[in-house]
């Protein structure tokens, strides 16, 4: 769904209205029986013969998605990846709003990263205290990842964008995550480099 919101946000962009679900499997590289599979398990959104419109089906992609509520974003760990994360403008067109950054070295504290500030780790508790945190980044060595993981979760966070380089073991397996492994996405690019070598 997050590749169909992406390619209906273009088609909005470069002024299409409708769009047959042929059209969109030539742009997607799918087959139109997939797009209308995909599409029809979230209910009907086409007419046959007179395909989709674009606007109204990028809305209801974005509902489906959750993209229609405000979501505010910690981040633990302002580093390198953190401080990119922070400026990554883009986020917030999606309603993910970074409202704050945390770390434990104390040349950071106070600092801000596109106007939002660099907070120490020992702030954590009562800044989530009184604060709405719907998702809590982690850009952290993996070997702290599970502590602050778990310590998130105690104090109510529900949910973990993970780049620590491990897969988090939670307690609460109610709590959602999703694990990134930049390095993983690398190997594969790296393995289908060799492949097409040997073709």
């Amino acid at each position: 769904m997050p590749r169909y919101y992406r390619y209906l946000g273009e088609l909005i962009d470069a002024g299409v209205e409708r769009i047959s679900s042929n059209d969109l499997s030539s742009r997607m590289k799918v087959t139109a029986s997939q797009i209308r599979q995909d599409l029809n398990n979230f209910g009907g959104f086409g007419q046959q013969g007179y395909g989709y419109n674009v606007k109204y089906l990028y809305e209801e992609i974005g509902k489906i998605l959750g993209l229609n509520e405000k979501h505010n974003i910690i981040i633990v760990g302002a580093g390198n990846l953190g401080q990119a994360l922070a400026n990554y403008v883009k986020f917030e067109k999606f309603g993910f709003v970074i409202i704050a950054l945390f770390d434990v070295n104390p040349d950071l504290k106070g600092q801000k990263v596109r106007g939002i500030e660099i907070h120490m780790l020992d702030e954590l508790d009562e800044f989530v205290k009184h604060n709405k945190v719907d998702i809590a980044t982690l850009t952290m060595p993996k070997s702290k990842a599970d502590t602050i993981a778990n310590h998130l979760v105690d104090l109510g966070v529900p949910a973990i964008w993970n780049f620590a380089h491990v897969d988090l073991e939670l307690v609460d397996k109610n709590v959602v995550v999703e694990n990134v492994h930049l390095s993983d996405s690398l190997m594969q690019l790296s393995y289908n480099i060799v492949k097409n070598k040997q073709k």
